[in-house]
């Protein structure tokens, strides 16, 4: 791994896009790196906002709008043009999404982490809530913080290395266009091809779940509601 390609995903969720940028943007990191916002049709003031920002903190600013006519969520198009970026240059593929924010060594000590491990596919950070407790997607993990866990369970991309090992070996143009996220597909793919995953909960990172997409709390404040959307309008297929 000759360096990594951070990349973040942004539907407006500005606030919160912000604090991972910054974070992001002031970690220490010795691998040579580049930082990409993926801009998924985010409002017109949101995207000045983006783009004031990337002349501030310097990260490469991408808006899908210049790439595609296809409605958000773009998140396909998104890994598929970082896995042919990153693999041009045999860089790891480290996504931080726009609800999560790292520490100031978290991202380094996770690219630590998987080359430690020659047969690590993805390599993946704990999600912890504002007061330091495991939360949604991890709470399976709960108990077992501190440790680095070989897992058959998916890893969510909140914050996540995917290694050039797996990106040599899965071309996500293989992925199934019909679905919106690909977080458990990719998992699943990276220990069938002989790969392992690990959850690294001993570098937590705070996430807000679903900030850059309010209705998906329903599923936690109202769930029958929240499925009730998620299928007749087709949303959210995993």
């Amino acid at each position: 791994m000759k360096g990594i390609h951070i990349i973040t995903p942004v539907k407006d969720s500005i606030e919160s896009t912000m604090e991972t940028i910054q974070a992001v943007t002031s970690s220490a990191i010795d691998i040579p790196h580049t930082y990409t916002i993926y801009n998924d049709f985010s409002t017109p003031e949101n995207t000045a906002k983006l783009e004031e920002a990337s002349k501030k903190y310097g990260f490469r600013l991408v808006n899908l709008s210049d790439l595609t006519n296809h409605p958000s969520p773009n998140y396909l198009l998104i890994l598929q043009y970082a896995q042919k970026q990153a693999m041009k240059a045999d860089a790891g593929l480290l996504i931080v999404e726009s609800d999560v924010t790292v520490k100031k060594e978290t991202l380094q000590m996770l690219c630590n982490g998987a080359a430690e491990r020659p047969d690590c596919g993805i390599a993946a950070a704990v999600t912890v809530d504002t007061e330091g407790f495991i939360n949604y997607p991890y709470k399976w993990a709960l108990g077992k913080e501190n440790q680095i866990i070989d897992t058959k369970k998916h890893c969510s991309f909140c914050c996540s290395l995917l290694t050039p090992a797996l990106l040599k070996k899965f071309d996500f143009e293989n992925l199934d266009s019909s679905k919106n996220w690909f977080d458990v597909t990719i998992s699943h793919e990276s220990i069938n091809l002989g790969l392992k995953n690990y959850l690294f909960t001993n570098l937590p990172v705070i996430h807000r779940p679903h900030q850059s997409r309010p209705w998906k709390q329903l599923k936690y404040k109202n769930p029958l509601k929240y499925y009730w959307i998620k299928f007749t309008k087709g949303l959210d297929k995993i």
